[in-house]
């Protein structure tokens, strides 16, 4: 806990004076619950894919399941490092206590109403669900205006992207349609947050961590040549979104692909591979660039479903548990290096990337992979939530020794 002379210099890392310790900082109760919700959410759509166990029947288990991957798991994620990075990034307190449980609990919400779809109706769930984005938008915009942070925007604009994303998916699901359009909208509005924070926090933590062993082969800094790949994945990203079959979105996502390759190779990941809570930042942007790729042979005949799980699992998932990991132990005052537990998780998660686009390519042997990808994908969550469930939910722990 800061003193006060601090207080106003920056923002304070630790636990609230008042309050339960795990609604002191946005990162405690958004990472655990997605962890949580990561594992019954792919479990309840496992079952009904065995077993025919009834979900979201009037919503319909297969948007249900696309929605809350979407616009449940990987808000919480993206939540908890907003509401821990702005606060960095503003020098402005960050929210917590009671608005904080207020903020929550509109998440949660969301979760049991789309749950309850059948039940309550499929309006009054999309009204309830579609609230939180809006809110997550209109707290981080005032808080970055606030602290006159204009290149943070950048971030905001991926927040509306996803708000509207989400009301697009509902009104389309409402009215019988196929939310495609919002799901590659959403899931598009992800890929271009993870190169636009990755490009920021993963050359950072490289260098950090070779400069703490005397090294001065660093990342190539942040130039007009990495504005530009992110401006031409922007670009291909909406291209993709509104014609994904399109020869032309094909070709861009080529030279998007080829862009985003090169930045990668320019921070030297290589170089940190004896410490994996560094090295997975870089292995999770490798899907990236695989990602682009994937698309511009979508526009040759490779199924989207393939193109959507590179991306979803790859880019978006795998980055979303490396932050994760990182943000949980370091502001929770621990080292900054990962366990066995921690890396077997991320080997996890990698193997399921990896797997489950193959589902839609050996359709002879689709459940079996789709399976195979569940457990997988549940270990993983279920291997952080394990772990760090009891750093989340205690205070924080005297000043660590930090690396990376």
């Amino acid at each position: 806990m800061q003193n006060k002379k601090d207080d106003g210099a920056r923002a304070p890392r630790g636990m609230s004076r008042e309050g339960l310790v795990i609604f002191s900082y946005g990162f405690r109760p958004f990472f655990l619950a997605a962890a949580i919700w990561a594992i019954v959410s792919i479990d309840l759509w496992a079952a009904f894919l065995t077993l025919g166990v009834p979900l979201a029947t009037e919503y319909g288990p297969l948007y249900w399941h696309a929605h809350e991957m979407l616009f449940g798991f990987a808000p919480a994620i993206l939540s908890g490092f907003l509401l821990t990075a702005i606060p960095n990034w503003t020098g402005r307190l960050p929210i917590s206590g009671r608005p904080l449980i207020y903020l929550f609990s509109l998440w949660t919400a969301g979760r049991l109403a789309m749950l309850a779809s059948s039940s309550i109706g499929l309006v009054p769930a999309a009204v309830i669900d579609g609230a939180f984005l809006p809110a997550m938008l209109v707290l981080c915009t005032r808080e970055v205006v606030a602290g006159r942070k204009w290149k943070d925007l950048k971030v905001v604009g991926g927040l509306a992207v996803l708000s509207i994303s989400n009301v697009l998916f509902h009104l389309t699901v409402v009215k019988a349609g196929n939310p495609e359009l919002a799901i590659r909208l959403g899931l598009g509005a992800y890929v271009l947050l993870v190169t636009i924070v990755g490009g920021r926090i993963i050359p950072s933590f490289t260098r950090n961590w070779l400069n703490q062993f005397g090294r001065t082969d660093f990342p190539v800094p942040y130039n007009r040549f990495d504005a530009a790949t992110i401006v031409l994945g922007a670009v291909s990203l909406i291209v993709w979104a509104v014609w994904p079959q399109a020869w032309w979105s094909g070709g861009l996502s080529a030279a998007a692909a080829g862009l985003n390759l090169v930045r990668l190779v320019r921070w030297r990941g290589w170089t940190t591979w004896p410490e994996p809570i560094v090295f997975i930042l870089h292995a999770a942007f490798v899907f990236v660039p695989i990602g682009f790729a994937a698309i511009a042979l979508q526009a040759v005949g490779l199924p989207e479903l393939v193109v959507l799980h590179i991306f979803a699992i790859g880019s978006v998932s795998l980055m979303m548990l490396a932050v994760m990991t990182r943000a949980s132990r370091g502001h929770t005052g621990r080292k900054l290096k990962s366990s066995a537990i921690t890396n077997l998780s991320y080997a996890i998660l990698v193997a399921v990337a990896l797997v489950r686009p193959m589902a839609e390519l050996l359709p002879d042997y689709r459940l079996g992979i789709l399976m195979l990808a569940v457990l997988g994908w549940t270990a993983a969550f279920g291997f952080f939530a394990a772990e760090h469930a009891p750093m989340l939910c205690a205070g924080r722990k005297p000043l660590a020794v930090r690396g990376g």
